[in-house]
């Protein structure tokens, strides 16, 4: 309303309830999906009308590496970050020909609110897995959704692009 239009959608509510699938819940399953995926979906579907009438566009969804690989205890976060991925190439194929971006960020283990109560243990594991020994900062994945919601990005479409340190290699 104040503005007159949409240019960029960044998809980057999630939230984690970790369990084994053996011991998860339907709950667990469906608030994750629900809020990682299906979220991210509604947003999509909201502002594609928008973007398709002004020819143009930038979305970009954030993931997970844990997408890409699966992660132990999180069956549900693991597989909404996949569906992200999906369907960002989806929706890239659909919304191309309307001049519309999209693209999605796989963060690895970045310190955000969101880990801040995670076990040194874990912490360490993850930091033992980038080849940087350190974890990521905020601002690493932002200015990478930064660059993706640029003219300079204005031929990327439909790509993954992890920031991790190195986690995932």
């Amino acid at each position: 309303e104040t503005f007159g239009r949409i240019d960029i959608l960044v998809n980057n509510a999630g939230v984690n309830w970790d369990g084994v699938v053996w011991k998860m819940s339907e709950e667990q399953w469906d608030q994750v999906i629900n809020i990682d995926l299906k979220g991210c979906f509604n947003y999509i579907r909201a502002v594609s009308p928008l973007f398709r009438e002004q020819n143009s566009g930038k979305i970009v969804n954030i993931t997970s590496i844990n997408a890409l690989r699966g992660k132990f205890g999180q069956a549900n976060y693991s597989a909404a970050k996949a569906g992200i991925v999906g369907l960002t190439k989806a929706v890239a194929k659909e919304l191309g020909k309307y001049s519309v971006n999209v693209n999605a960020v796989a963060p690895g283990m970045i310190e955000t609110e969101m880990m801040k109560d995670l076990p040194e243990n874990i912490k360490q594991g993850a930091i033992d897995e980038t080849v940087f020994k350190r974890l990521g900062q905020p601002d690493d994945v932002a200015r990478v959704v930064t660059f993706l919601c640029t003219e300079a990005a204005r031929h990327v479409t439909g790509e993954v692009i992890k920031v991790d340190g190195g986690q995932y290699i």
